[in-house]
């Protein structure tokens, strides 16, 4: 794997925020299989208790309950800590639509909560989840970090602020930030559940259960889709990284770009399923195509992401079968 040869110094302890998520929760086990210490922020408003099961029990994991809109918490939960892995939020383009309130709470005042705490508490390295979502308007492909356009979501908004802030942060108080545009991150822990679900884990439990999954459009909107391991890989190669990497934002993905048309014959063929799926109209918000380029990632982190999307695909459909 690409993060195998990331080492840290002794001791050094970590603070995960969002780790009972998606991602969250794959980081934290990776830090602790290198023998880390790592504490879990989370308030379970969208992390399941599930994710950190297999953790509870292991002498260098902490949880922590409690909600980043509280400063006393996240001061709290920096205490003693070296390294920040930022990835609390809430995601989903269309649901921000419908909330746009609660998303600058939880993704603008968190973040700016933590980041205060992070500053207080000395921590060497703050690494943060941005997304591809603030690239908007923008119409060039691939994708590069110096041209975005207008926002299209106010999910998209809450990230490009998450941004301004990290930027403003270390040229402010010197505390080195690090930001990921992650691009349709997938793979085991995914939560296949709900109106907001993320399109790969949607389709594998609906074509499981035997039901035809709605496609939104046309199904020829294409993504650069980002196996779990890469995102992890980027997350301790930044928090690694030294101070040219400090203030700066980087594109987390493989470089690729699939249709979703393809991705769902694809995931047809892996679960042995011929169901025709319903197009649905598009949902408001959304980016009709998107690939990243990643050469600075590359530079700046040694980011090298081992998993296409293939690989990562097998890998995922192979999870959800066991857990579903």
């Amino acid at each position: 794997m690409g993060y195998q040869n990331v080492k840290f110094d002794g001791g050094s302890r970590f603070l995960v925020t969002g780790g009972a998520g998606f991602i969250g929760s794959n980081i934290c086990e990776a830090l602790l299989r290198m023998g880390y210490f790592v504490r879990c922020l989370d308030n379970f408003s969208t992390g399941k208790w599930e994710n950190l099961t297999d953790f509870m029990k292991n002498p260098n994991f902490e949880l922590m309950e409690g909600d980043i809109r509280d400063l006393d918490t996240c001061q709290k939960a920096c205490e003693g800590i070296n390294y920040v892995s930022h990835q609390a939020a809430w995601g989903s383009v269309p649901r921000s639509i419908e909330m746009p309130l609660l998303y600058e709470e939880i993704n603008i005042r968190g973040t700016l909560n933590m980041l205060e705490a992070a500053r207080r508490s000395g921590v060497n390295k703050f690494v943060y989840a941005s997304s591809s979502s603030v690239y908007g308007d923008e119409p060039n492909l691939p994708k590069t970090e110096e041209r975005i356009g207008k926002v299209l979501s106010p999910y998209a908004l809450t990230k490009k602020a998450n941004e301004e802030y990290g930027r403003l942060y270390h040229k402010l108080y010197g505390l080195e930030t690090v930001g990921f545009r992650y691009f349709n991150v997938f793979g085991r822990r995914q939560d296949p559940n709900g109106s907001y679900a993320a399109v790969i884990p949607k389709f594998v439990k609906q074509l499981l259960s035997g039901e035809a999954p709605v496609i939104h459009g046309d199904g020829k909107q294409s993504r650069d889709f980002t196996y779990i391991e890469n995102v992890i890989e980027a997350n301790l190669k930044g928090m690694r990284s030294g101070n040219e990497t400090a203030g700066e934002v980087f594109n987390i993905a493989y470089g690729g770009r699939e249709y979703l048309i393809d991705i769902y014959d694809k995931l047809c063929q892996l679960l042995g399923k011929k169901i025709t799926p319903v197009f649905g109209p598009e949902r408001a918000g959304d980016i009709k195509h998107s690939n990243a380029d990643i050469s600075k990632a590359k530079r700046l982190l040694g980011y090298d992401p081992d998993y296409d999307f293939a690989k990562g695909l097998a890998l995922a459909v192979d999870w959800y079968k066991e857990n579903l």
